[in-house]
């Protein structure tokens, strides 16, 4: 059937306020806030890092934010159908859209193997598998774990079919109805274990460490990693908010739910760290630690801090919780534009998308053992490939795509349009908004696609 001619069904809106900040902040926050963010802001000096981290948000990651919002709610469609709503049928706009579903899918499929990981750890937690081992054996019993041909693909398809079960479910029966409960609990686990971390002896080395900034500590390539986390941690690049808010209502303020999403990503981030380095620094342990932090260190300190068995499930079960919350978002884009696009109903589409993604995701799991001679393609094995064209090309391309069209192709009425509610709201700063994606976004967002392929 021509997509023009396809009989429209009334498109699904989130109740309120509330429940587009749950699930949108739900989105953006994911394994990037609890196992990336600590590690890179450790690696690059704490406090110093982190105010240049919220000074990058500010100027990159809320106008990208706020631009999907606008191309999603005003084209009222997926990813790629807003596209196409705003621009036309032939544009070379469209390009934007099928970009984002690619990776969208794409880092689904390596992420899920990652939050398999995380799965596989609470597991781990529970049965007290990691007492009485040193370091040593911690390290090596992540490896094997990670390089098995069978325990993480496991832990990865029990992932993807609790993903696709709320997806299933539709976006406010599945989606929001999911968010608004497993939100609540991420944050009451999180700050259970800041409070357990802030008690150690020793913890003040740790509170020193986030808030007490030394620009010594900070090298330009720290400046560089804070510009690019600060453009990743909010899934932008991806199609996730551009189809999240084509389920936004025409009455709600973008800017300001933008805004509220940023800061409550933002807090995550630093309440993360809240509950991580406190207890690195009492029990001496170098902040440093690099993407083993999580997997490797922490389950160290945890096993000889008093209470560590329970505060050890509640940190991979926190882990688990935030990249669910994320992933949902990730196979939305997808059933979102298999079912309005191409005529195929939500449930056989979250099915068979599951299904073709999880297979991907297989594939990225075993390049990591004992097939990955067999699974390598330009020098890089499946997972860290996947990994690589998403985080370096992808994500910067699509996010810079949605700020130039906001920019410099979608009308100043039209813009002004969508940020005010059609004149029922007043919106501060529109002019330096449209200046900022026409020039500074772009332009932020180009350095660090550089510096992401090394070349700056």
């Amino acid at each position: 059937m021509d997509l023009q001619n396809r009989p429209l069904k009334k498109r699904p809106l989130f109740s309120n306020r509330l429940s587009i900040i749950t699930v949108a902040a739900g989105s953006a926050i994911g394994l990037g806030n609890i196992w990336k963010f600590p590690y890179i802001t450790g690696k690059n000096g704490g406090a110093a890092f982190i105010i240049v981290y919220l000074c990058c948000i500010a100027l990159i990651g809320l106008p990208v934010l706020i631009s999907d919002f606008m191309i999603g709610r005003r084209g009222g469609k997926n990813v790629v159908g807003s596209f196409r709503a705003l621009a036309g049928d032939r544009s070379p706009w469209l390009f934007g859209g099928f970009i984002a579903l690619f990776g969208s899918a794409t880092v689904l499929s390596f992420y899920g193997v990652v939050a398999g990981w995380s799965l596989g750890y609470v597991v781990k937690a529970v049965s007290n598998g990691f007492a009485g081992k040193s370091p040593a054996e911690v390290g090596a019993m992540f490896n094997d774990f990670v390089t098995s041909p069978i325990a993480p693909i496991a832990y990865q398809l029990i992932f993807m079919s609790i993903t696709a079960g709320v997806v299933y479910a539709g976006v406010k029966k599945g989606i929001e109805a999911f968010s608004k409960v497993m939100m609540p609990i991420l944050i009451g686990i999180i700050v259970l274990l800041c409070i357990r971390s802030l008690t150690l002896p020793g913890a003040e080395g740790g509170i020193a460490f986030l808030f007490k900034p030394d620009f010594s500590k900070l090298s330009a390539a720290g400046v560089l990693d804070a510009l690019g986390h600060a453009f990743f941690t909010l899934s932008l690049g991806v199609g996730t908010m551009i189809t999240y808010g084509s389920y936004i209502d025409k009455d709600e303020n973008l800017a300001t739910t933008a805004l509220q999403i940023c800061i409550a990503d933002t807090v995550i981030a630093l309440l993360a760290g809240i509950a991580i380095f406190p207890a690195v620094f009492a029990f001496g342990v170098e902040p440093g630690q690099g993407p083993g932090l999580v997997f490797v260190t922490l389950p160290n300190i945890f096993v000889q801090m008093p209470g560590g068995y329970f505060f050890c499930i509640l940190f991979f079960l926190l882990l688990a919780v935030a990249a669910l919350t994320s992933s949902i978002s990730m196979l939305e884009v997808s059933v979102a534009y298999a079912s309005e696009d191409l005529g195929i109903s939500r449930k056989r589409a979250t099915l068979f998308l599951t299904a073709l993604i999880s297979g991907v995701g297989i594939i990225c799991s075993l390049s990591l053992g004992q097939y990955r001679e067999s699974l390598t393609l330009f020098g890089k094995n499946f997972f860290d490939l996947a990994d690589f064209a998403v985080s370096n090309v992808e994500m910067p391309i699509g996010g810079a795509i949605s700020v130039l069209f906001i920019g410099w192709v979608l009308k100043r009425q039209k813009s002004e349009e969508e940020l005010t509610c059609h004149g029922k709201i007043k919106v501060p700063l529109i002019a330096a908004f449209i200046f900022t994606a026409k020039y500074l976004a772009p332009v932020g967002i180009a350095i660090v696609f550089l510096h992401s392929l090394g070349v700056i």
